[in-house]
Formats: structure tokens, sequence, C-alpha cells
């Protein structure tokens, strides 16, 4: 059986990637690196300050470069911000240096576990069942051109996902593989 690829997961705020592949990568005894974190580490600000001072563009602009950084690397598991897929240059490099899988989940599932959250500057509005509805019109096209898999992580514990992705990216890769 050949190596697994790098494991890209990519979906809306909430889907659980960042902790499906820290999970995803301890499973797999790979290193995990989360795109806003490491924008985060590297800055030494948080997302809504760099939102404050340079904008979405900026961001962005932050987001290309280290997703060009991250994928650049052999045999992890990366977790992406929910925007990264806006730009098509983003959406190739995701394609062409990994296995990219799209977590999706409802918007009501969003609402739930982002409701305490104030650390999402696009969610720092009135009406954020409107804003993450417009958002997924939007992304959710982006996120299944982009994807290899989608799996569903809504009413699922992270485990269970976790076992999940393992199977299929495993028959993805070895496609002989027996069924379970």
């Amino acid at each position: 059986m050949q190596a697994l690829p790098n494991l890209i997961l990519i979906g809306p705020m909430g889907a659980g990637k960042s902790t499906i592949g820290r999970l995803l990568a301890a499973e797999l005894s790979r290193d995990f690196l989360d795109s806003d974190h490491e924008i985060q580490a590297r800055c030494g600000a948080d997302i809504p300050w760099i939102f404050d001072v340079e904008g979405e563009a900026g961001f962005r602009d932050r987001e290309t470069q280290m997703i060009d950084e991250l994928t650049g690397r052999e045999g992890v598991v990366i977790a992406t911000g929910g925007g990264a897929v806006l730009r098509e240059e983003n959406r190739r490099m995701l394609r062409e240096r990994g296995t990219v899988i799209y977590l999706f989940t409802t918007v009501e599932q969003q609402l739930r576990r982002t409701a305490k959250d104030r650390n999402r500057p696009l969610l720092q509005r009135p009406d954020r069942e409107a804003v993450l509805r417009e958002m997924f019109g939007v992304r959710d096209p982006l996120y299944r051109a982009t994807a290899d898999l989608t799996v569903r992580t809504d009413r699922r514990g992270p485990r269970s996902v976790v076992n999940d992705i393992v199977r299929r990216v495993t028959r993805l890769v070895d496609p002989l593989q027996c069924k379970a």
C-alpha cells in the first residue's frame, strides 16, 4: 500500500476541523498544523486583530502564504480556516498537495458550536444565522469542488468522524483493500 498523502481539512467554522484534525493526526502519528493558529503564532496577534488592522483582504493574503507553506510539507494533517477556499490559488494548492476532506455541518450545528465564540470576526454581527447562511451559500460549492471526500460532522462525535476518515482515506489510497 502506498503512503497516505497530506490530509487537508476544509469546511465552515464550527465543523470541527481543529478538533478532528488533532485527533486524526494522533491516530495516524502525524504532525497537526492549523493554518489559523500558525498565522496567529507568526504574527503574534489574534485573527480579530489582523482583521481590524489589515482587513479581510490582508488576512486572506496571509492565509494564502500560510497554505502554501503548510501544504509544502509532507505527511501532515492540516486544518484550514473556513474561508481558505475563497481564492482559486488556495483551492489549487489544496487539491494538488494532499487529499482534501470537506467536513460538512449544518448552519444549525454551526450556530450551536460557535454560540459563545468571540474570536470569529465574520460572526460579530447582529444576525449570525443570516451571516452563516450567506457564507454557506457561497462556500459550500467551493468546498465540494475542492474536496476528494465529504464527511458529515453534525450529530457525530469527533472519534467517529476520525474513524470514518481513516477508513475512507485508506480506501482511496488502496482501493483493493477489503471493504469493512
